[in-house]
């Protein structure tokens, strides 16, 4: 099986600048969380932005070509939404979209709305519908359209804690369950608590500073990683690399950034005079644990 999400020095464009440019990585999990990265990434990994330069695959795939043939459906974050539709007519267009008769749209569409348990409003005009019930209803348009990846953008973004958790469940849960068979997905977020139900349903994490990919592995590990770093120095980069390696940190170069593990002796002062003593200055300090909340 190909590589859920494939990257080689990608470039992505946002008005003529570049969001990311240079960006690598190769996952190896079926249920990733992208963390960090521009919504341009997202929009380029969804099908929904061109690639200005670079290779960008998805489960052995080209975006838009995985997304004209049905193997992939994006999930934006507050998609633009009619307000006299309904969740019901939403998640219909959205598979009739995806080439599916009217007949077969509209089991499908029942399907995805109940697996996210929104049967109950799924008549509810949507410019009276709160918004837990908006984002569950554009993850039931992607689970209709039959895809076999989905990627999305995180869904429990900016609500309460309660519904967050609750959306997050349903999800993880409809993602697993839906069409028979577990399906493979990307969710792209800013930051994720450990206990989402997302988050404990991935098996890989991938955090992402700039265009450098800066930690990539099992959640669980990249949280437990409070004395990691992922920084950007300018000046005599060399020289404080050999230097904080020489006081016993470990240091991993990704493009423009590095990431730095203090080891049990150091600490981020250290870092900051040894950048000094290097003609350095450290422009930009981030611990990779950060990403989990």
């Amino acid at each position: 099986m190909s590589a859920l999400l494939e990257i080689t020095t990608l470039r992505v464009d946002i008005g003529g600048v570049p969001c990311v440019d240079g960006l690598s990585m190769v996952t190896t999990g079926d249920h990733v969380i992208v963390l960090g990265a521009p919504s341009g990434l997202f929009e380029a990994v969804s099908g929904m932005r061109k690639v200005t330069r670079g290779e960008l695959r998805v489960a052995g795939r080209a975006p838009v070509e995985a997304l004209r043939t049905g193997v992939l459906a994006g999930v934006p974050l507050d998609p633009p939404m009619p307000p006299r539709w309904t969740p019901r007519g939403y998640v219909e267009w959205s598979a009739r979209l995806a080439g599916l008769s009217k007949r077969d749209a509209r089991s499908r569409a029942s399907d995805a709305l109940e697996l996210l348990k929104m049967t109950a409003v799924a008549e509810t005009p949507l410019r009276t519908a709160p918004l837990h019930v908006r984002r569950a209803m554009a993850v039931a348009a992607g689970l209709a359209t039959g895809a076999e990846v989905i990627v999305m953008e995180d869904p429990a973004v900016s609500l309460p804690e309660d519904a967050a958790r609750n959306l997050s469940r349903l999800v993880a849960t409809a993602l697993d369950t839906s069409a028979g068979q577990k399906r493979r997905w990307i969710l792209f977020a800013g930051r994720i608590p450990l206990e989402s139900p997302l988050a404990m349903h991935a098996d890989e994490a991938v955090i992402v500073m700039g265009s450098s990919v800066t930690g990539q592995g099992p959640l669980a590990e990249l949280a437990t990683r409070d004395r990691s770093y992922a920084l950007r120095v300018v000046g005599k980069e060399d020289e404080f690399l050999q230097a904080a390696e020489a006081r016993g940190a470990q240091v991993v170069r990704h493009g423009a950034h590095l990431t730095v593990d203090l080891g049990p002796t150091l600490h981020t002062r250290d870092l900051l005079e040894l950048a000094e003593q290097a003609s350095s200055v450290i422009v930009e300090m981030r611990p990779l644990a950060r990403a989990f909340v």
